[in-house]
């Protein structure tokens, strides 16, 4: 079973399959989120209508956290059953991961302008996500600047791995130190702390970074084997020219 759902054939097969239905929850979480996030979600008693950025800034964050959280579960899963599919899987999701991140970090230095008078602040949890992007973009420097394949993906998952310590840090870091921003208000033990006018926008969003980020990750694994493939197929009509050259 475990060697059937590494094998490329079988991935893409099934990826491919809920393709079309993945983009179109993509276009309609989308397009609900966004009319209700801009004609039905009240603005909020202090922030007023910033509040609105929420909106994106937190799915995308969402969406930062969990590639970065996929990619070392791949990295370890590759290293433990020596395939080379997850670190390839790995390579194709980090652009995604970036892209979300650079998404959050954006949006929330337009959020924190009226709402803390500042661009950009120090705080843990700003610092950890700028981190976040340094990680990504290592991770993807690493793997597409060195000729040899095999040993950058390897040398990309020990950083895929050894980074993943970030999350947490960025998870907790409001509750661990005094930073400008608000303790956790959907996910927590206790009833979330946002009324649902906010909640049903924001989780529609969610679902639609959710849903584009798998479309774009199943296009993005089909590249990367398409490409694998014809490398493949490079080097072996490379061999078989010396053969005949030889001979």
């Amino acid at each position: 079973m475990i060697r059937r759902l590494t094998h490329p054939k079988f991935l893409l097969r099934k990826g491919e399959a809920l393709l079309p239905w993945s983009m179109a929850a993509t276009g309609l979480f989308g397009c609900v989120g966004l009319l209700l996030s801009f004609f039905f979600s009240p603005p909020d008693y202090q922030q007023g209508e910033s509040v609105r950025i929420m909106y994106i800034h937190v799915p995308a964050s969402w969406g930062a956290l969990s590639v970065y959280t996929f990619m070392a579960i791949l990295s370890g899963w590759g290293f433990v059953t020596r395939a080379s599919l997850p670190h390839l899987i790995t390579k194709a999701i980090a652009p995604i991961g970036i892209a979300f991140t650079l998404i959050s970090l954006g949006t929330g230095a337009i959020w924190g302008k009226p709402t803390w008078g500042t661009w950009w602040a120090w705080d843990a949890r700003l610092t950890s996500m700028l981190l976040l992007l340094f990680l990504y973009l290592g991770y993807w420097t690493l793997v597409t600047l060195f000729d040899d394949e095999e040993k950058a993906l390897s040398a990309g998952a020990v950083i895929a791995l050894i980074g993943w310590i970030n999350i947490p840090i960025i998870k907790w870091s409001v509750e661990w130190w005094h930073t400008l921003h608000q303790p956790a208000s959907v996910f927590r033990l206790a009833k979330p702390a946002i009324h649902w006018t906010m909640l049903a926008p924001l989780f529609s969003m969610a679902m639609a970074f959710a849903a584009y980020g798998f479309s774009i990750a199943v296009i993005r694994i089909r590249t990367e084997i398409n490409i694998r493939k014809i490398r493949s197929h490079q080097l072996r009509e490379g061999i078989n020219q010396n053969e005949k050259l030889a001979a």
